[in-house]
């Protein structure tokens, strides 16, 4: 037979029951094999071949062989004694010992591997010198020295023997005899027999011994004596099996069982005859022979039922031509290879086309190290790998840093996966990602939150993640302990999986425990070419695998004990193989080789999980040999499986991963005593110089392997443990090099590869499930770098967005995936999907002039910024439709080919009138290409797809008549293929690109059309209308009229007559849209159930003047020349709208002409066109201004006729295309609009997009705001407003040829490369935005914006906080002495509108005014400054200004008074001038003067101050006002140098002052220290991109790092340090440009801190630049900023409202500085323009930011003591002058005394301080909500009253009135004192007062 079915066996002892039961009890069916054969060269004399006797050694590979046969399921062993050998005299006293030992030896064997021995005592025939000395059997003489042998053989072996026969031919005895004889013969047997039985089971009497004789089955007349005469177990029986005969094989056993008394009947020996090689008849016998429950049936042979397998001859000495071999069973090898030996090369490489079972799964795979990047991302440690590309040893010093930046790309590679369609995808986990150090007390969560965001992005896509736990990427920490060497890994191992099973495994069911770990132990521990380099293939190597197996096992018990029950998982492993073929088949020591090959790399780990638990005999005898050879030099040493580790190894495995990559050729050699496989294995390898090569020297193509290999395994490994074998990784690298994406190569060798698999599933029966391709995209190939692409994406690697490209190979690989297989795709009945959309019945009244519709500007015009920017978050419901968008010319190509005819767009684009003289002949080439545009729509998940049907390709020329078939199957496919996955087809009728023919005659401007536009029409509801349910007549009619025909811009470029054409091209569009609308309503709307409707442009205007009436008229009547064109006859009456109408009927009568230029339609139209629309589908892309004007009267035009002109709107952004700017909110409008004109109409927003320029690819950071913009404002309108806004359709799929831009400008969510011929599309930015945004299905509420209810700590400080310069005045009052900020101040144009802080709010003599404000806020704390100059005029201690002292002890005072605490800033930017002029803060004495002057300020104030701050946002002073220069002192020289030294001092000014107070003042004083540093919070520009997240991380570290690490962590952070040093020198320097410090300052300035005083207001989004070589700070920092647009607005550029980035930098501080206690500083808002008392925005402001606070108090664990808003009032704002105002309280400038008023916020603030946080609503109302108020700096006694339009207190308004009764009382006074000359001077002086009164009201 040529197969090896040893699966059979077990069958077989299965349907027995699993053996018999013996008189004993004990169950044990036999499965025999043996015995050992001699054989014995002619030249001995002793020919042939008998049994092995011990006259010789034992064969030194008998102890694997046995292992071998144990693997089989060999349970039983024969062992015939030689009677001669063991006692040659007869005699028991005179044994050979020699001969004992040997037996006792091998039986020991047998016993080691797991195999019981059958002793056959003898034979029959008596030897001649028996025979001669003792006579024959029917001696007794004989009979009595064979009992002795018998009880001598007992005695020596019986220990190691259960199971005996004693004469196993009981035949041969009466046969050699003479027929008198017999009986007498035959009863010395039995009666010999019988005594031997009760001796035995005298000697041994335990259970399960058993001892029986031999005979044919044919000798039945012998089984009554036995019966009667002799004792015996079982029968022994020999039977001769004939193929050729038809004999009942059950009924001979029921004979001979009958016959025997019903003894248990032991097959001992089995021969066939007259079977073929490959005939299974005799198996199948024996299956039916156990499945009979009345045969007794405890064994039998296998030899015969099996094949044999002859071993390797073993010369016993090289001296002796005698030798040895055993026989037993064919091995897997032979089987495989004689299997497909005789296949011709023609039936090898024949194609199997058929499909892969339903079942079948799909899968590709990456592994972590390949392509994670984030090397030290979330606290990951460093592993082998990543050490070894720093070291430089990977090719061109390529490292896997960054990689594929996978590991903050997750959404980009699911949107991969869900293009190629696959059903699985393999991942590794990245061991140091979850385990730092290799131990589970380094668990990083950040690691774990990683891979659950991965799984479940997965799961939520539809596709199941299989987890490879170590896939090469040690932790270092572990290889710096030995690594895989050291035997503790295993426990390591082992609770890495169990942490991994329980945090995954509710999600993840299918595990490999380890990828291709020969290759760990071969090159990373034997040959050293993979880390950890170790070059030891004499024991490293094989340790590593010793440990690596015992690692898998251990994991999978800790699944298979813990978590299979509740997971129901699968765990196995992914072993690597080669194929290998014999280098000469007729060689029998070739394939011998060749299957050394298999065992020592698949059998090296294969056979101890699969088989047996231990290493197969092949390595171990080859291991052995080199050994026994090589005693000085061993090649090899195999550490030794214990029996309990074997046991616990042997089958753990659900499944059997295999990668498989090639095949080697294999010849047998002498390897010497070199290590390694090939020394040790005796082989060599080689390739065949016609496989095809790849880029990688050790994989060639030989597909036809791979069936081999699977034919192997099944045969080797998977007939005792049945389980599935899982293709775990199969791929060929590209170069990188070329074409990059035309991957041809791949997809020849993808396809015949698992064309291979297929053929072993189908044609073999070999149970595959799975067939993973490798891998999802290129990779870091190790050693190679990035020079070798495996990847079915190409990801470019010189580009920091890392983008993914599908490469040819993804469309192959997802085409074969839709069909499983390589049969076409049947093609199914598809039906369209259903549109749940109800028709419009409504007829709605015309229009009025101007609209009732002007209500919307009513509604939003009038907004605050703040409200119509506020973002609104909520979803749509669940069957919104989210599309996306493209039309014919732009994408499809094929401009001429199969039969197209020329459209309007190919003849006007031949002609040089595009730039760059682009067209549209290829485009997209989506004509070829569907299946990549497929890919796409899938990646996306899109519900919808809108394109448009191009009229020439279906006919040519415009007319039934020239149908192009082939053009009605293009659609086809594509129609068919957006249902195959679930995409609804939104079908444009026309989009711009008529036939050139039917432009011949006219084009629109022919009524001709109507009805050749309706047979097109007809022709396609009839042709694709079955499913397709949603039709769109023409895309964007005004424009086809106006820019086609009026402008003539477009094609067909008719400019000719701007004032008539159009409406004419109008009036036939709209007619021809309502005759088709008709054709599908009355022949197909029963059948088919679809819609139709129409897309019209709109632009949203806005008057210029909302108050102006004139100015409203003029944007109302914008909206109907332009929407309302179409829109009104078709949604209303029927007719145009009256204000056009209206228009140019006068404009026509003014021009002298009898007839309006708009054409009149008549009241039949009119009823025909009303109502042609069961949806209203809009194209919106931007908003204008618009105001009136008197247009021109010649020549008419239709623009002329507006009356008005339009403007952009310039507060908002540009984009790449002139006047089109993005105005989000101009949508919402635009809808509501729609919704009360057009009576309440479902609403498909058809298009809407944005331009970028080309040089935009993939990073289109503009697109992804403007859609977050956008669709929240369409949002705001449904959920708002209640519009019913039903679809969403974005433009554009991708790039594509943009109409009069070309290729200038792109839509496209991807990027279309048009300089590549093969057009690739790659995922843009706003791909991922964008597919979000549909999962989420809006904007659902994010944690950030949910307010948290709680509470701070109960001495929480609560504060505001002013600063000298700003609020004090007084800059010369009593002695001050001038600071840098009078003179800067002082300095023309520095200060906007020349404001400055000589007066300021005038603190310096408003004491009370201001604690009185303090008092009503309830504040606990004031933080103030102190002015230096104020304190010590020249900044020096040689005069204090006791003046200035006594204004603060005033302030200090009265702040005590009123119970709240000084905050005090020594440093507040304020530096003495006398200071400056001699170098400021770059000359270090500063240090020294910063410490007198504290000095002062301590003795004088620490008993009554508590709280210090030395000095205030020190990179303010360093970078704005000594690197930028806008601040004082206005330094901007030396950019990349004094910033640094100026922080330099500062931290060392700092320190000294913290140890001055430290060291002379805490201990009386008792108050606290510290030093307040701002900094905004960076988030990445795209939270996609490492390189991001990276110059985010350098804005922050370089920020509040820069003064933040010395103090609280030491020295400058690394960042800094490393990179302003690697810059300074590579501009030519000798060292940095940052100063270092000395040791001894380092451990100075470190821990100068008592709390982390903290200011902060913003955050930006950071991106990297390079500023070359720039030596400034910015360019040190190298990175961009910018902010996201939905962020709100405040007074100042760089202050946007983000609440979120205050908990997040609060959460940095605590992460990065050891959670020091946190003291906030100061955070509050500004505004500008018009002044409002009820400041919502900072009311917005004040809750949020807080809020976030309380959130980092509570949830995070923050340690934050004090939070204090800026600012108390309104001041000075440095360069702003008092233009940005922050504060809490108004100070109203226009009055000489400055008074202060509080604002809105100010009850908001102080009820957050009355409650210490946010009582929660839900538990009811709260008393702390609702404070008494308190006086403001001007005494309130009662109310607030309105006066003048100012809400005022009673006393402020009594001022006002007394003030304006006196102007009344002069007045009077006037006109009766004054002569009539002066009336007109008291007019004059009237209007003056009104003049004022009207700035008041305007300024409060």
């Amino acid at each position: 037979m040529t197969k090896l079915l040893w699966v059979v066996c077990l069958q077989l002892w299965c349907l027995h029951g699993g053996g018999s039961n013996w008189a004993n009890g004990q169950e044990d069916f036999m499965l025999l094999a043996g015995p050992l054969i001699e054989q014995v060269s002619p030249g001995t004399g002793r020919g042939g071949s008998d049994a092995f006797d011990c006259s010789r050694p034992i064969p030194s590979g008998s102890k694997q062989y046995f292992e071998y046969l144990q693997s089989r399921g060999v349970t039983h062993f024969k062992v015939p004694l030689s009677w001669t050998q063991l006692l040659p005299m007869g005699v028991s006293s005179q044994p050979q010992q020699d001969v004992v030992r040997c037996y006792r030896t091998l039986l020991e064997q047998l016993l080691h591997v797991g195999l019981q021995p059958l002793i056959i005592l003898h034979r029959s025939a008596v030897s001649d010198s028996l025979r001669s000395r003792y006579g024959g059997w029917e001696s007794q003489e004989l009979v009595k020295v064979f009992q002795q042998y018998a009880e001598f053989s007992f005695q020596e072996f019986g220990a190691l023997a259960q199971t005996w026969v004693t004469l196993s031919h009981l035949d041969d005895i009466w046969l050699d005899g003479e027929p008198a004889d017999a009986p007498r013969l035959l009863q010395n047997i039995l009666q010999l027999n019988k005594n031997l039985h009760r001796i035995y089971h005298q000697h041994f009497p335990d259970k399960g011994r058993r001892l029986s004789v031999g005979l044919k089955a044919t000798d039945v007349t012998i089984l009554s004596h036995i019966k009667a005469s002799t004792n015996v177990d079982f029968l022994a029986v020999h039977f001769e099996y004939n193929c050729a005969s038809t004999g009942n094989f059950v009924q001979e056993l029921s004979t001979l069982q009958i016959s025997s008394g019903n003894l248990p009947i032991l097959m001992y020996n089995i021969n066939d005859h007259n079977c073929s090689h490959s005939q299974h008849q005799l198996l199948g016998d024996l299956l039916h022979v156990l499945q009979n429950n009345a045969l007794n049936i405890v064994g039998f042979d296998m030899k015969d039922v099996l094949g044999k397998l002859d071993m390797k001859d073993a010369p016993i000495s090289h001296g002796s031509p005698d030798y040895i071999s055993m026989t037993a069973f064919k091995n897997s090898y032979q089987n495989v290879w004689d299997k497909f030996e005789d296949q011709t090369t023609t039936e090898r490489d024949r194609f199997l086309t058929e499909s892969f079972p339903s079942d079948f799964k799909w899968a590709t795979s990456t592994e972590s190290f390949k392509v994670e990047g984030g090397w030290t991302e979330g606290m990951k440690g460093e592993t082998i790998w990543d050490r070894f590309g720093h070291e430089g040893l990977a090719f061109a010093n390529q490292t896997a840093d960054l990689a594929c930046d996978s590991y903050n790309k997750v959404d980009y590679d699911v949107y991969l996966l869900r293009g190629l369609q696959v059903s699985t995808y393999q991942f590794s986990i990245s061991w140091a990602r979850m385990f730092p150090s290799g131990h589970r007390d380094s668990q990083s969560e950040k690691g774990a939150v990683y891979y659950d965001k991965l799984i479940n992005s997965l799961i939520d896509s539809g596709i199941q993640p299989v987890i490879t736990l170590y896939h090469w990427d040690l932790p270092q920490a572990l290889q710096n302990d030995g690594g895989w060497t050291n035997t503790s890994i295993v426990e390591h191992f082992k609770d890495y999986a169990d942490f991994c099973f329980a945090r995954f495994g509710d999600r993840v069911k299918t595990w490999n425990t380890f990828s291709s770990p020969w290759v760990v132990s071969h090159a990373g521990y034997g040959t050293g070419e993979h880390p950890p380099g170790v070059k030891d293939y004499v024991s490293s190597s094989y340790e590593v695998t010793h440990n690596i197996i015992k690692s898998h096992a251990e994991a999978w018990h800790v699944y298979n004990n813990k978590y299979r029950k509740t997971q129901g998982g699968k765990v196995g492993i992914a072993l690597n193989s080669d194929w290998a073929l014999p280098m000469n088949s007729s060689k029998s020591e070739d394939v011998a080789a060749a299957d050394r090959y298999l065992q020592f790399m698949l059998g090296w780990f294969a056979h101890p999980i699969f088989v047996d638990g231990d290493y197969p005999a092949a390595l171990k005898t080859q291991i052995e040999k080199k050994r026994n050879k090589c005693p000085d030099s061993v090649p090899a040493i195999l550490p030794a499986f214990s029996p309990e580790e074997k046991q616990r190894i042997v089958g753990t495995a659900d499944f059997f991963g295999l990668n498989h990559y090639t095949s080697r050729l294999v010849n047998s050699s002498e390897g010497g005593c070199n290590p390694g496989p090939e020394g040790v294995g005796d082989f060599q390898t080689d390739v065949d110089p016609t496989w095809s090569p790849t880029a990688s020297h050790w994989i060639y193509s030989l597909p036809w392997g791979l069936r081999r290999l699977l034919n192997y395994i099944s045969t080797e490994y998977l007939n005792v443990t049945k389980v599935p074998i899982y293709i775990t990784g199969n791929g060929m690298p590209t170069e990188y090099s070329g074409d990059n994406l035309n991957d041809t190569s791949r997809v020849e060798y993808m396809r015949s590869y698992i064309n291979e698999a297929l053929k072993a599933i189908i044609s073999d029966g070999v149970d595959v499930k799975r067939f993973t391709v490798q891998s999802l995209m290129d990779g870091f190939e190790g050693k190679q770098g990035y020079s070798q692409r495996f990847g079915l994406h190409y990801v470019n690697f010189e580009d920091g967005n890392r983008a993914r490209t599908p490469k040819l190979s993804a469309y192959f690989f997802s085409q074969l995936i839709k069909q499983n297989g390589f049969l076409s795709s049947r093609n199914y009945a598809l039906k369209g999907l259903e549109i749940p959309v109800k028709r419009r019945l409504t007829t709605l009244p015309p229009s009025e002039v101007p609209s009732k519709s002007k209500v919307i500007w009513d509604k939003f015009s009038h907004q605050s910024k703040l409200e119509r920017k506020m973002y609104h978050y909520g979803t749509f419901p669940q069957e919104f439709s989210w599309g996306v968008s493209s039309s014919s010319y732009q994408i499809e190509g094929g401009w001429n080919a199969d039969g197209k005819g020329p459209s309007i767009w190919d003849n006007f684009t031949q002609n040089g009138n595009i730039p760059d003289n682009a067209n549209g002949n290829i485009a997209c080439d989506s004509y070829n290409r569907l299946d990549e545009d497929f890919y796409m729509l899938r990646a996306l998940k899109v519900k919808s797809y809108r394109f448009s049907l191009s009229w020439s390709r279906i006919f040519p020329d415009g007319r039934r008549t020239s149908l192009n078939q082939k053009g009605v199957d293009y659609y086809n496919r594509l129609i068919d293929g957006l249902l195959a996955h679930n995409i609804t087809p939104m079908v444009t009728l026309y989009h711009w690109d008529l036939p050139q023919a039917l432009q011949n005659i006219g084009g629109w401007d022919n009524v001709e059309m109507i009805n050749i536009f309706n047979d097109f029409c007809d022709f396609c509801f009839a042709t694709f209308g079955n499913r397709v349910k949603f039709w769109v007549t023409f895309n964007q009619p005004q424009t086809i009229a106006w820019l086609g025909y009026g402008l003539g811009q477009m094609p067909p470029n008719d400019k000719k007559n701007p004032g008539t054409a159009p409406y004419k091209v109008a009036h036939n569009l709209i007619k021809a849209h309502a005759k088709a609308y008709h054709t599908y309503n009355d022949n197909y709307r029963n059948s088919q159930g679809g819609l139709v409707s129409i897309a019209l442009n709109a632009d949203w205007v806005e008057p210029k003047n909302v108050n102006v009436y004139r100015e409203v008229l003029a944007a109302d009547r914008a909206m109907q020349f332009q929407l309302g064109w179409f829109a009104h006859p078709i949604f209303k009456n029927g007719d145009y709208p009256d204000a056009m109408k209206w228009q140019v009927g006068n404009k026509s009568e003014l021009q002298g002409l009898p007839e309006s230029r708009l054409p009149s339609f008549t009241e039949e139209e009119k009823n025909v066109i009303k109502g042609t629309a069961d949806i209203f589908c809009v194209n919106h892309y931007t908003t204008k201004i618009v105001s009136h004007v008197t247009g021109r009267l010649f020549p008419k035009s239709y623009q002329y006729d507006w009356d008005f002109s339009e403007s952009d709107e310039v507060d908002s952004p540009t984009t790449a295309i002139k006047n089109q700017r993005a105005v989000a909110w101009g949508l919402r409008r635009l809808l509501n609009w729609i919704k009360e004109e057009y009576g309440d109409p479902d609403i498909y927003i058809t298009e809407n997009g944005v331009a970028t320029e080309v040089k935009t690819t993939l990073d289109d950071t503009a697109r992804v705001f403007f859609y977050k913009t956008y669709i929240d404002e369409a949002l705001k309108a449904y959920e708002l407003d209640g519009a019913k806004v039903k679809a969403f359709i974005a433009t554009s799929l991708m790039d594509s040829f943009e109409w009069l831009n070309g290729n200038k400008v792109g839509f496209g969510l991807h990027h279309v490369d048009f300089t590549n011929p093969n057009r690739p599309r790659t995922p843009k930015y706003s791909a991922h935005f964008y597919y979000q945004v549909m999962k989420d299905n809006g904007f659902p509420i994010t944690e950030d914006e949910k307010m948290l209810y709680g509470h701070f700590q109960k001495e929480f400080i609560w504060s505001t906080a002013t600063a000298s310069y700003q609020i004090e005045g007084g800059w010369r009052a009593d002695g001050k002495g001038l600071s840098i900020w009078d003179t800067f101040a002082h300095t023309p144009l520095k200060i906007s509108d020349d404001d400055n802080g000589d007066i300021a709010c005038d603190s310096y003599n408003k004491v009370d005014e201001d604690v009185a404000m303090l008092k009503q806020l309830k504040v606990t704390h004031y933080r103030f400054s102190i002015s230096w100059t104020r304190v010590l005029p020249d900044g020096t201690t040689s005069y204090i200004n006791e003046a200035g002292l006594r204004y603060y002890h005033r302030l200090v005072d009265a702040l005590l008074a009123a119970n709240i605490e000084p905050h005090v800033t020594m440093y507040h930017w304020d530096l003495p001038q006398a200071l400056q002029d001699n170098g400021g803060w770059k000359n270090e004495t500063i240090v020294d003067k910063f410490r007198e002057y504290a000095d002062v300020i301590f003795s004088r104030f620490g008993q009554k101050v508590k709280f210090w701050i030395t000095i205030n946002e020190p990179y303010n002073i360093a970078m704005v006002g000594h690197g930028y220069g806008v601040a004082a002192p206005g330094i901007s020289l030396q950019p990349g140098t004094l910033p640094y030294i100026v922080g330099h001092n500062l931290l060392k000014a700092h320190a000294e002052v913290w140890h001055l107070y430290n060291d002379k003042y805490r201990a009386e004083q008792k108050g606290m220290i510290s030093i307040t540093i701002n900094s905004d919070w960076s988030e990445p520009r795209n939270p996609y991109k490492q390189e991001d997240i990276d110059a985010a991380r350098r804005v922050v570290q370089f920020y509040i790092g820069w003064f933040a690490h010395p103090i609280f962590n030491g020295d400058y952070n690394d960042v800094m340090k490393t990179i302003i040093r690697e810059r300074s020198l590579a501009a030519g320097l000798p060292k940095s440009r940052l100063p270092e410090f000395t040791p001894d300052e380092i451990k100075r300035i470190k821990g100068t801190y008592d709390y982390f005083g903290f200011n902060h207001y913003t955050t930006v989004l950071a991106y990297p630049v390079d500023y070359r070589n720039l030596q400034h700070y910015d360019a040190d920092r190298g990175a961009g900023t910018v902010v996201d647009r939905t962020w709100l607005d405040s007074g100042s550029g760089w202050l946007k409202m983000t609440p979120f980035g205050m908990r997040r930098i609060l959460n940095f501080i605590k992460e990065e500085y050891g959670n020091p206690p946190i003291i906030i500083t100061e955070n509050g808002v500004s505004e500008r323009g018009p002044v409002d008392l009820n400041d919502t925005h900072r009311v917005y402001f004040y809750e949020k930011y807080i809020n976030q606070v309380l959130k980092a108090y509570l949830l995070d664990g923050v340690d934050i003591r004090g939070y204090t808003a800026w600012s108390l009032m309104d001041n000075l704002e440095w360069a702003t002058g008092f233009a940005e105002r922050f504060g809490l309280f108004y100070v109203n400038r226009s009055d000489p005394k400055l008074p202060r008023v509080a604002r809105a916020s100010v009850s908001l603030y102080s009820t957050v301080i009355n409650c210490n946080g946010f009582p929660d609503p839900a538990l009811g109302p709260n008393d702390c909500v609702n404070p008494t108020p308190e006086g403001t700096s001007v005494p309130v006694t009662d109310n607030p009253v309105r006066f003048l339009g100012m809400r005022l207190s009673t006393s402020e308004a009594e001022t006002g009135l007394n003030t304006t009764f006196s102007l009344l009382i002069v007045a009077a006074c006037g006109a009766v004192c004054l002569s009539i000359c002066f009336i007109a001077k008291r007019v004059r002086s009237k209007k003056s007062h009104h003049s004022d009164t009207v700035e008041m009201e305007r300024k409060f």
